[in-house]
């Protein structure tokens, strides 16, 4: 489980280090892919697998379906870790999700997502605002 959110700036490479408790659950790999809210979402490779057998699961007769794979498995990238615990941000997706200098990681259960620290601000605020509405839709307090 990630959680937790960690500020960091991105080297000239377009590398970024990630918090060493999230690298442990992600040393066997990480998938890198476009996150709906103009975000990268990164998965370790096991629960990467999970998302795919799902999806797999689905018939691929509805268009709908078709398009969620391309969007989902076509804009992904598999990365590794470098010695320092950094990983490569491809440039596809640094542009999907207005990364510059600095990035915000988030820690969200299953996942990490990778956001730009001015978008990412937003998000935060209106999720937290929606929160409770959510949790009292769903019977909790």
């Amino acid at each position: 489980m990630f959680f937790g959110e960690y500020a960091y700036k991105l080297d000239d490479k377009g590398r970024v280090p990630l918090p060493p408790k999230f690298r442990r659950d992600m040393r066997e790999a990480v998938v890198l892919t476009k996150g709906p809210e103009k975000c990268i979402r990164a998965y370790p490779l096991a629960e990467w697998k999970r998302l795919a057998d799902e999806l797999a699961s689905k018939a691929l007769t509805s268009a709908s379906q078709r398009k969620l794979n391309r969007a989902i498995f076509g804009t992904a990238f598999s990365a590794a870790f470098d010695k320092q615990g950094r990983i490569g941000l491809p440039l596809p997706l640094r542009l999907h999700a207005e990364i510059g200098d600095s990035v915000v990681v988030v820690g969200v259960n299953q996942s990490v997502e990778l956001w730009n620290e001015d978008l990412w601000k937003t998000e935060r605020a209106s999720s937290e605002e929606q929160a409770d509405q959510i949790l009292e839709g769903m019977g909790g307090s």
